[in-house]
């Protein structure tokens, strides 16, 4: 909503949006047509499932393109739709061999059937990939915008002392236990941790039960241009995912958010993401669920709010730099219109469906 669509309206383009807006407690951009949809969760997703359909065969009608980005929706088009364009924004089949409380038959059944259905996609829509690590999972090659960020102009706030802060979803591949250990060893020492995003259902009891003994505050899903509004000034932002395949190849985009708001970044050693962090000293980067290094590492940034300041600064330069949607803007818009049609100045109608699982 706040990178993609705006940059189509911005273009001149009319927007149909479908996306679970009340379950996500969020208010449609003025100038969208925005289609309301429940919002799927756990295993319990049929109804939503029905809905998206619906609201598919309504919101294409007159559009000259339709835009989706999750890989179930893939199933789910209609017959009768205009030129589909699949915005490959994450690996579902990586994600899924990792997930441990699939039996170990679906974990090895369900990606080999997501990457068919991937397949089957790359023959019949356009594909656009967010990270240059996707292209190797498709036979041909496809265009590809980078999933970054919008950096503030203005210069980030410097980190703060008494708070450190993680944002986007939360599991427990994505370190959702340490996080909690985190809090309850960085509490003595005057240091509370914001976490800021929705989580998976095996998690939230751990995560209430943390925040009722007062060890952290979980603030749930916050719409994404809020939710870095509330982490700046923190004393670091957050990436603590598992040595797990799907977390290896792209940058985790929190790194980046926490680049564009001058916070220096504690991230365990995903490959790409320990790569910009180490090449441009804007954080620092600990093993794999090793909580001891983390408590280090903030209690060091906090210590020395100089080197955290110039780890920020210089964080925030290359997200400038290089990590800019703005940068992007023009070319996403451009493929685009390239296949929908001729460009135009007038406005084509463009339908977008939003991944509408748990954000």
């Amino acid at each position: 909503m706040h990178r993609q669509i705006r940059a189509l309206v911005e273009a001149g383009h009319e927007v149909t949006y479908v996306a679970p807006f009340t379950d996500c407690n969020v208010t449609p951009e003025p100038g969208i047509r925005a289609v309301d949809v429940p919002r799927a969760a756990g295993r319990r997703r049929w109804r939503a499932f029905r809905a998206a359909r619906r609201a598919l065969r309504r919101g294409v009608d007159g559009a000259d393109l339709l835009i989706v980005h999750d890989v179930e929706l893939l199933l789910r088009l209609p017959r009768r739709r205009p030129v589909t364009v699949w915005d490959v924004h994450e690996d579902t089949a990586a994600a899924l061999a990792a997930q441990s409380r699939l039996p170990g038959a679906l974990r090895l059944l369900l990606p080999a059937l997501v990457r068919r259905i991937e397949a089957r996609a790359e023959r019949r829509l356009h594909l656009i990939l967010a990270e240059e690590s996707y292209r190797e999972r498709f036979a041909s090659a496809h265009p590809v915008v980078r999933d970054t960020t919008c950096v503030p102009r203005r210069p980030p706030a410097p980190p703060g002392r008494n708070r450190v802060v993680h944002v986007g979803r939360l599991s427990r591949a994505r370190g959702a236990a340490e996080l909690v250990e985190l809090a309850r060893r960085l509490l003595p020492h005057g240091i509370r941790l914001d976490l800021i995003g929705a989580a998976d259902a095996e998690i939230r009891p751990l995560l209430r039960d943390a925040q009722r003994e007062g060890l952290l505050d979980w603030y749930g899903y916050v719409p994404n241009r809020h939710a870095l509004r509330m982490a700046e000034g923190a004393v670091a932002g957050l990436s603590l995912p598992h040595d797990l395949p799907g977390h290896r190849q792209p940058v985790p985009t929190k790194v980046v958010e926490y680049m564009a708001r001058g916070l220096p970044v504690v991230t365990t050693p995903v490959p790409a993401a320990a790569d910009l962090v180490d090449r441009v000293g804007c954080g620092v980067v600990v093993p794999f669920e090793d909580v001891d290094a983390v408590v280090a590492a903030v209690l060091a940034l906090r210590e020395d709010p100089g080197e955290a300041a110039a780890m920020g600064a210089r964080g925030h330069a290359e997200a400038a730099r290089n990590h800019d949607w703005r940068g992007h803007a023009e070319e996403f818009v451009r493929h685009l219109e390239q296949w929908a049609g001729k460009p135009v100045t007038g406005g084509r109608e463009i339908g977008l469906l939003e991944p509408w699982h748990a954000i």
